[in-house]
C-alpha cells in the first residue's frame, strides 16, 4: 500500500503563507531544491486543492523557460510524471497533463487509492491536507521548517488534531531550513 505524505513548507511560527497570502519568504534554493526533488521521484499522484494545484500548474512549463537550472529542470520533470488529482467544486478545467478534477474530497476513495497505487501519494495545501489529516489518512509529515517568523496567515497544521509522530529523519540545511520527517503512530 502506498504511503500518503504531506510536506508543507512552513515558517518557524507554523505558516505556509503569511497574512497577505505571500509564500516567497518559502522558495527553496538549490539544496533544498534537490533535497525535495529526491523525495518527490517516488510519488506516484499529487492530491491538491484548486490554489495549490494553480500554484504548481507552473511545473507543466517550467522545462521550456530559458536558463533554467537543472535542478528546476528536474522538478518539472518528476511533477509532469506524475498524476494530479484536484479537488476543486468551482475550477471548470485543467491545463496540465494527467491530471483530473474531483468535486468533493471523499476520504474512503482517497483510501481506496492509497490501497491500490503503487507509488507514493502527496497533500499539497493546508487546506486539503486538514481534511486528509482529520481523516486519518496522511501516514507521513516532512516537514521544511523556513528561519522565518511571519506573525499570521495561513496555517501549516489544523487545529484541534491530535497525533502522536515518530521521527524518521531531520536535516540542517545551509540556508538555516530544517526537514523533519515523521510518521504517524497513531
Amino acid at each position: 500500500m502506498a504511503k500518503l505524505i504531506y510536506s508543507p513548507i512552513t515558517s518557524l511560527d507554523g505558516y505556509v503563507a503569511d497574512e497577505k497570502g505571500s509564500f516567497d519568504w518559502a522558495a527553496p534554493d538549490e539544496e533544498v531544491h534537490a533535497f525535495v526533488n529526491d523525495l518527490e521521484r517516488p510519488v506516484g499522484t499529487y492530491l491538491y486543492g484548486r490554489r495549490m494545484y494553480e500554484v504548481m500548474i507552473y511545473w507543466e512549463t517550467a522545462h521550456a523557460l530559458a536558463d533554467q537550472p537543472p535542478v528546476v529542470q528536474d522538478f518539472a520533470e518528476i511533477w509532469q510524471a506524475a498524476d494530479k488529482i484536484v479537488y476543486s467544486k468551482t475550477l471548470e478545467t485543467v491545463t496540465s497533463a494527467r491530471t483530473r478534477i474531483e468535486r468533493d474530497f471523499d476520504a474512503e476513495a482517497v483510501r481506496q487509492l492509497k490501497a491500490r497505487a503503487v507509488r507514493d501519494i502527496t497533500v499539497g495545501g493546508p487546506d486539503l491536507a486538514a481534511q486528509a489529516i482529520r481523516a486519518g489518512l496522511v501516514d507521513e509529515y516532512r516537514l521544511f521548517v523556513t528561519p522565518i517568523l511571519v506573525g499570521s496567515g495561513k496555517q501549516a497544521l489544523p487545529d484541534g488534531v491530535r497525533l502522536e509522530l515518530e521521527l524518521l529523519d531531520e536535516r540542517r540545511f545551509g540556508n538555516g531550513v530544517v526537514h523533519l520527517h515523521y510518521r504517524t503512530t497513531t
